[in-house]
């Protein structure tokens, strides 16, 4: 589904992304975790052609990302609310997301109402801007725009960011659901290393741009090995003086 080959950015002197070779497959769902400035953003807008490489390239089912755009058909995402048009309501955006895709005003409705739970009323019928609601139905809206075309790769940074339990508990299902039923490619990224264990089989650690562990997570497999890392790279508390 996915190559990876000797991938490079630079942001001036800093190396952000330096990843040899990495392979993502076909109906994988994987978590991208490291500490904040790991590159985890950084190989996100690398791989949907937002930044433009140093060197190497990214291939998404035999295409180049940066040399065509037929990958966006299948490919849907989100990763930060500049993803949205912000002078439209949420019922106008998904139609109009709709649209981009060929299917029609009924189709979008249908394809609405799994989300119902996670939507929990706050985001339809409100009539009023995108631009005007919080930070966690802005990640609502934006996670339920990716995914309502049923993309073979979904690619989402930080999905329960800004969201109350509850909805990161619903998500959590729709996502692990959406990974079976479509047998699609999800990745996502994430701070909360337990959201991520629960419904990712495979996880990537990433550290200083490089992918340092690709592990296999069945039942939590990974859980311990992740927070021996982090943990370990915890600074000691100052004594006080």
């Amino acid at each position: 589904m996915i190559t990876i080959q000797n991938l490079q950015k630079n942001f001036g002197e800093k190396r952000a992304i330096d990843i040899e070779e990495y392979t993502i497959r076909q109906g994988d769902m994987l978590g991208l975790v490291g500490n904040n400035g790991a590159g985890k953003t950084t190989l996100f807008r690398l791989m949907l052609d937002l930044l433009k490489a140093d060197n190497g390239n990214v291939v998404i089912d035999n295409i180049d990302v940066s040399k065509s755009e037929d990958w966006k058909i299948f490919t849907g995402a989100f990763i930060d609310d500049g993803f949205l048009i912000s002078y439209l309501t949420p019922e106008e955006y998904f139609y109009f997301i709709g649209k981009m895709y060929g299917l029609k005003k009924e189709e979008v409705d249908e394809r609405l109402v799994p989300f119902e739970r996670f939507m929990n009323g706050e985001v339809m019928g409100q009539k009023k801007f995108i631009r005007s609601f919080s930070a966690g139905n802005k990640q609502k809206i934006g996670i339920i725009s990716a995914m309502l075309h049923y993309p073979q790769l979904l690619v989402l940074d930080e999905p329960f960011n800004f969201l109350d339990p509850s909805s990161q508990s619903i998500i959590k299902h729709l996502l692990k659901k959406y990974n079976e039923e479509h047998n699609a490619t999800v990745i996502i990224s994430s701070h909360n290393l337990n959201h991520t264990v629960d419904i990712c089989p495979r996880i990537a650690l990433l550290e200083h741009g490089k992918i340092i562990r690709d592990m296999t997570n069945e039942n939590h497999s990974a859980e311990k090995e992740l927070e021996d890392y982090f943990n370990a790279g915890e600074a000691p508390e100052s004594e006080p003086g």
